[in-house]
């Protein structure tokens, strides 16, 4: 694996003729890319303001009619000082409380009035070297991306920054604090300390700390943000369905007048001594999974992006394929070394390239999975790599590139919007897939074993004399000293060179004699044409040109967790590991070298009523797609060994469950609400571990055998060819069952206890971590009317426990509301609100949860909330149908739910009907304080 300059983490058609316009205002200097050769791909428009701003926007209309904005500002943890740990941080949510046109507290409700969900649309996010702001914008009109820049010049220049505002936020950042504070954050931070030990990373957690967070001023944060917040250090992006050069006036509208200043270089994240070797770590806790990491640094080199440099990545992606397949070949076995080890380059702006091997075991496995792990990688860099191993990774890097090329016309706005950001952080020319493409195939006779290994060992620090990092429940018999002996025992082993693996040919092509059409008919809406085969199977189509070249494929079988029982709770708990033993002609190892070069995918699981299995494919591989579907339905291998590494984690899975506050209330809480009902509460360990692929073919061959099966194909497809390959496969499978069964036995109950008062649940989290919930049965989904108002309560819910606990008291970084209706469990569905908080305000946060329930259920709710909580429901339904994804929601069921299809499209009627008064009348139907299950989550010894 290589990940390139990781410091900034992922933040993660009929193109009209602007889109096909040459890139306009490209000047790679104003980019930090003037050393490339690349050109940026048409339809970009590049600028710089005289302030020093600078701005991408790009028109794209998938989604049609929406936009994304973000404003990316060069300021994160590294410039903060000793005394400001933590404030970038901190003015990222103050940009949320008040500004000079907009008063504090409004900016969410204005955003959520016109449609934008908190949380879903309306965001930000700070790390160690960017502050982003983000907001999605449902609809691309004028008037919206209008207020959307004026917000985002409010953050940019206009912050008000009051101590009256300070001191009401700084619960709640001490809150995020806090709630974050887990292990997986303490054994993050151990590692920085380690791996970096006189960096600044370590250092500068955007988290800050408690002592300068809660010595912070409205001084201090303002001075921040006014040395840190300037045109020079802040790139605005704009990708959707606008006019480019609107956009443009927009912004220099908006922005021309912020007044020019200077901002502090960023510090770097070093420093780090490429002679730094020969150290070790030991870190444990109660939860950590047990691992090894062998590290190596390199100086960093900021090589620019060029020609040259992205074909030695791609030899090095190859290498990295190559070795993460073998790693994958050892975790598949029956008993294997280990659970997972991954090789990675990491390659970090300012601070480092490193090498990192890493291995995760079971519980005291840890020397036999390193000596496997590092035998891996003695094997890659004394023997190198076989040519059939290296045909493979071109073959899957080509078909990459192909659908890329091939999809690029109707690519997303999230799609344009990561190589713009890209782009602003100074590491890649956003050029077009095609171009990608053609510089792949420049290079592609040249992918030899020896360049792949040439590129390696020239690119990836060697691992000798390693920085060693070991992580687990309890540390290592024998300590550092068996640390030592291991991994010098490890370097020591012999070697043999990699085998050479035979290439078998996909054995399932042939089902029989293809299936007869008894039944084609088109839905009544939405256009979806429904047929049916003599065998049974049902075919839903739907063709689009949301997404060229892509096509999705779900297909369902009867069954599902309805097929358990209580006598025999787990019979299908292993259907989502079913790819993973394989089929009955080929392993899961096979097929993988099988699927190189295609596009196929095998999401392989469980739901509530059926047995489900996916795949998002292309037209020319849709035929393959299906062959690989059928026989995992026909012929699933159910071999021992795709249960090796899974069995192996159970231990370290269920160790993990009661230490933090959320994960102890979900396992109590299932437990709690439904009686102990075996079918919807964790069993013990043990009766996992006695699990394996036997008991899952009982539980599920009849199903797969004679079950209902219902087919949904949405996308860019031929009609006659997509039924003709159906037919071919799926549709030449004997006769099955016609419909879905009613499971009308007894299957669907699904109680809610009827004990009512406080559960006590108590965790092995940090001390000053508690969680409080109160739950209420409420119903299921069968009444349209009655299922819009519980859902739409929720929401207003959710707005005024955040107003409460958030903006009022200072006491959560995040309320929790959640309201479901089962379209399974007959009667069954569940209100739930709660917020995760410190120990010392549990009796305040249930004090506020009650008031806010009592006083939805004493006054009809304001029409202001209502309004809130209702428009971004009715901006998604307007959304919904713009993405295959979207579209396969309805496709996917239209024979054996047809009423969900028609459910859909009355939604918007039915939200925008309800009233305050329906609210009311519904909160106090099911939400009354005194019948509530309420849940204090509290830690161990307390």
């Amino acid at each position: 694996m290589i990940i390139r300059k990781s410091l900034f983490a992922a933040l993660l058609l009929t193109t009209s003729s602007v889109a096909h316009a040459e890139a306009v205002g490209w000047d790679p200097a104003a980019w930090e890319l003037e050393e490339s050769d690349i050109q940026p791909a048409d339809g970009w428009v590049f600028g710089k303001l005289e302030n020093g701003m600078r701005y991408i926007i790009r028109h794209n209309e998938r989604p049609e009619g929406t936009a994304l904005v973000r404003m990316l500002v060069h300021a994160g943890a590294l410039d903060e000082n000793d005394e400001e740990r933590g404030f970038a941080h901190y003015v990222e949510h103050m940009a949320f409380n008040g500004s000079t046109n907009v008063p504090e507290g409004e900016m969410v409700k204005l955003l959520e009035r016109l449609g934008l969900a908190f949380g879903a649309d309306t965001n930000a996010s700070t790390g160690f070297e960017y502050t982003e702001y983000k907001l999605d914008l449902p609809r691309a009109d004028e008037e919206l991306l209008g207020t959307a820049l004026m917000l985002m010049r409010e953050t940019a220049s206009e912050l008000t920054i009051t101590p009256e505002a300070v001191e009401r936020e700084r619960g709640v950042v001490l809150s995020e604090r806090r709630v974050r504070n887990t292990y997986a954050l303490q054994n993050f931070v151990d590692g920085l300390e380690f791996t970096y030990p006189e960096g600044r990373m370590p250092a500068r957690l955007p988290i800050g700390t408690v002592e300068t967070l809660e010595a912070a001023t409205a001084t201090g944060l303002r001075r921040f943000w006014e040395r840190e917040y300037v045109p020079s250090s802040t790139t605005l992006v704009v990708v959707g369905d606008y006019d480019p050069a609107k956009v443009e006036a927009a912004i220099r509208a908006r922005f021309a007048d912020w007044k020019p200043a200077v901002s502090p270089d960023q510090p770097s994240p070093g420093p780090v001594d490429p002679a730094y070797a020969d150290a070790y770590d030991i870190y444990t806790h109660p939860a950590l999974d047990e691992s090894v990491t062998l590290m190596r640094h390199a100086a960093f080199v900021d090589a620019p992006d060029t020609i040259a440099a992205r074909q030695q990545e791609t030899l090095r992606q190859v290498a990295s394929g190559i070795i993460g397949r073998r790693m994958s070949r050892e975790a598949q076995k029956e008993d294997p070394p280990f659970r997972g080890a991954f090789l990675q380059l990491s390659e970090q702006d300012n601070l480092s390239r490193t090498t990192r091997l890493t291995v995760v075991t079971e519980d005291g496995g840890w020397q036999r999975g390193l000596d496997a792990a590092v035998d891996q990688y003695r094997r890659a860099m004394e023997y190198g790599f076989t040519a059939a191993e290296v045909a493979e990774q071109v073959a899957n890097i080509r078909n990459s590139l192909e659908n890329s090329a091939a999809q690029e016309p109707t690519r997303s706005n999230g799609g344009w919007l990561g190589a713009a950001l890209a782009t602003a952080q100074g590491n890649s020319v956003p050029d077009s897939a095609a171009n990608r493409l053609a510089q792949f195939e420049a290079m592609a006779d040249t992918i030899s074993p020896e360049a792949v290994l040439g590129a390696m060992k020239d690119g990836w620090p060697e691992l000798a004399a390693p920085l060693v990092r070991f992580t687990g429940k309890a540390a290592p018999e024998g300590g550092e000293g068996a640390l030592r002996e291991a991994v010098a025992a490890a370097y020591a082993r012999k070697v043999d060179a990699p085998p050479q693996e035979a290439v078998t040919e996909f054995g399932y092509t042939d089902f029989g004699a293809p299936g007869k059409i008894v039944s084609d008919t088109m839905s009544e809406r939405l256009d979806i044409r429904t047929l049916r085969f003599a065998n049974g199977v049902m075919l839903n189509l739907k063709q689009t040109t949301l997404e060229k070249d892509r096509v999705a494929v779900q297909l369902g079988i009867d069954g599902g967790r309805l097929v358990d029982s209580k006598e025999k709770p787990l019979g299908t708990e292993l259907f989502g590991r079913l790819a993973a033993g394989g089929l009955g002609k080929h392993s899961l190892d096979q097929l993988q070298t099988l699927l190189a070069g295609r596009s196929v995918g095998g999401n392989i699981s469980v739901e509530d009523d059926r047995f489900a299995m996916s795949g998002n494919t292309t037209p020319k591989d849709l035929e393959f797609q299906l062959q690989v579907l059928a026989a995992f339905v026909s012929d699933p291998g159910y071999r021992a060994e795709g249960l090796g590494a899974w069995r192996q984690s159970l231990p370290a899975f269920f160790a993990r469950l009661d230490k933090t506050p959320s994960s102890a209330f979900g396992e109590a809480m299932r437990n709690i609400v439904t009686d102990g009902d075996p079918r919807f509460s964790r069993q013990p360990l043990e009766s996992y571990l006695a699990l394996d692929f036997g008991s899952l073919r009982d539980a599920i061959s009849d199903r797969l055998t004679r079950g209902a099966i219902e087919i949904a194909v949405v996308g860019d497809f031929d009609q006659q060819k997509a039924i003709d390959a159906v037919a071919r496969t799926l549709g030449a499978l004997p006769p099955r069952e016609a419909n879905f069964r009613p499971y009308d036995q007894g299957e669907r109950q699904r109680s809610f206890t009827k004990e009512r008062g406080l559960k006590i649940v108590r965790h092995g989290g940090e001390k000053d971590q508690a969680l409080v919930n109160l739950m209420w049965p409420t119903a299921d989904d069968s009444d349209w009317e009655r299922s819009t108002r519980l859902t739409l309560l929720g929401r207003i819910v959710r707005l005024m426990v955040t107003d409460t606990l958030r903006e009022e008291l200072g006491k959560t970084y995040g309320s929790e509301v959640d309201t479901t209706q089962s379209e399974v469990w007959t009667g069954f569905g569940t209100f739930m609100v709660g917020a995760q908080v410190d120990v010392k305000d549990i009796a305040a946060t249930h004090g506020a949860l009650v008031s806010v329930i009592e006083k939805l259920r004493a006054e009809p709710v304001d029409p202001d909330l209502l309004k809130r909580a209702l428009q971004p429901v009715l901006e998604s339904f307007d959304n919904r149908l713009k993405s295959n994804g979207g579209w396969m929601g309805y496709v996917d069921r239209a024979q054996s739910k047809p009423e969900d299809i028609e459910r859909f499209v009355t939604a918007k009627e039915r939200y925008s009907a309800v009233t305050p008064e329906q609210i009311m009348e519904t909160a106090r139907t099911y939400l009354d304080p005194a019948e509530a299950v309420e849940f204090h989550v509290i830690p161990e010894g307390q």
